[in-house]
């Protein structure tokens, strides 16, 4: 595309001291503005693609990656079913559930409950809930003894502590002589769980999914929770899983029932990633304005190459040259910038946090009080290509009009 004289003159003419001092500064100006765009563009997908990271390991770390359930919300026979399902090469846990809501009450205080009924177990094999006890132990949940396990702010909004008593409400009623009552049971707290997640440590209670079946009179339990090797392939492992077990069940997958979410997320990060290279696109329209002020400035030097031979398109390679070298160098520092912040951030925060004696994420506000960091190599290399392409783009305007000097004008007051 370029032959050696055109490559010669143009890197000659990044490399020149300019005659006119503020080119040389806007040439300044316009590589930093690359710089700092692609910097900050690689650290913040970084950040951005360690929360995501950060929520899938939290929400996935107690939701199961996929469900198997039955039609008919049945599974009275769960253990032939969970073996075949064992029998995938792609399935690490499987775990039997029962799901239900119910309403805690302690003294005057009332609160809304998600109702998981557990085998201890069991539960270990698809959930992180074991790693996450602060108090008490999780395997505390026997059958026939009605204990429970509550999320930190369950317990929290309820004034309850380790062997204090909770009143789970049930919505099923009792019929009695003395009318209709609600069905209730007293449960003592042996253990209290924190995932790092609202919707988890503030509305899920665990039992032992015997007493869970006998408290709302069911006989077999609502499902089985999966735990697969990679949960990007959940998705395909439970299409293979509801086709390899026998009868009629249906299965969902994390990225079903917690698709909104997640889908948030990715439009947040495509949202950002379109804000963040306006910078690198104002560091490009610098470029014009560098390269045009260099083409007023070199009009004599363009007309002299005219008229030794030089073509319109020689000119207008050089041009574009010299443009391009400024992107790429401001592409090239960027990239090394921005890949040295992503992969230390997570120590560069806390030393600022320190420093200052200020928290940028209070603890008692967000559940991730971290920023958290996940480069990812193909962001960078879109980002370097998209802002190299901007950059050359930001060079045609100035060599076109470079190529259309006339040598006879240019020299006519030299």
């Amino acid at each position: 595309m370029f032959n050696f004289f055109e490559t010669q003159v143009g890197l000659r003419y990044v490399r020149a001291r300019r005659r006119n001092h503020f080119i040389s500064f806007i040439s300044m100006t316009s590589m930093l503005g690359v710089v700092l765009g692609v910097m900050a563009l690689i650290t913040v997908l970084s950040v951005m693609n360690g929360f995501e990271k950060e929520l899938k390991e939290r929400i996935l770390g107690m939701a199961s990656h996929a469900t198997v359930m039955a039609s008919d919300n049945s599974l009275n026979n769960w253990q032939p079913i969970a073996e075949e399902i064992y029998h995938h090469p792609d399935v690490e846990g499987v775990a039997p559930f029962f799901h239900a809501e119910g309403m805690l009450v302690n003294d005057k205080l009332v609160n809304g409950t998600i109702i998981r009924g557990v085998l201890p177990e069991e539960e270990p094999k698809v959930a992180v809930v074991t790693e996450k006890m602060i108090v008490g132990d999780f395997n505390e949940l026997k059958s026939g003894e009605f204990n429970i396990v509550l999320g930190k702010e369950l317990a929290r909004t309820l004034g309850v502590g380790l062997t204090d008593k909770v009143t789970l409400i049930a919505p099923q009623a009792n019929v009695t002589p003395a009318g209709i009552l609600p069905r209730l049971k007293r449960f003592t707290l042996v253990g209290i769980f924190e995932v790092g997640m609202h919707e988890f440590d503030s509305g899920l209670a665990l039992i032992h999914m015997d007493d869970a079946m006998k408290l709302f009179r069911k006989t077999s339990p609502s499902g089985l929770r999966l735990k697969t090797d990679d949960i990007l392939e959940a998705p395909r492992i439970s299409r293979e899983i509801v086709q390899q077990i026998p009868g009629n069940y249906w299965v969902i997958d994390w990225t079903q029932r917690h698709a909104n979410f997640f889908r948030a997320l990715k439009t947040e990060k495509t949202v950002m990633f379109v804000i963040l290279m306006l910078i690198v696109a104002v560091a490009a329209f610098n470029i014009i304005s560098t390269l045009v002020m260099m083409v007023s400035d070199k009009q004599s030097d363009i007309a002299v190459l005219r008229t030794l031979g030089a073509s319109p398109a020689s000119i207008l390679k050089i041009f574009m040259i010299q443009g391009t070298i400024i992107g790429l160098v401001g592409i090239g520092l960027g990239v090394i910038g921005g890949v040295w912040l992503a992969s230390n951030v997570e120590t560069i925060v806390p030393a600022i946090e320190s420093f200052f004696n200020i928290k940028f994420l209070s603890p008692d506000v967000y559940y991730i009080s971290d920023l958290p960091s996940d480069m990812h190599w193909n962001d960078v290399i879109t980002i370097s290509i998209i802002a190299f392409i901007l950059c050359l783009l930001a060079t045609i305007y100035p060599a076109l009009r470079a190529a259309k000097t006339h040598p006879a004008e240019a020299l006519r007051y030299e």
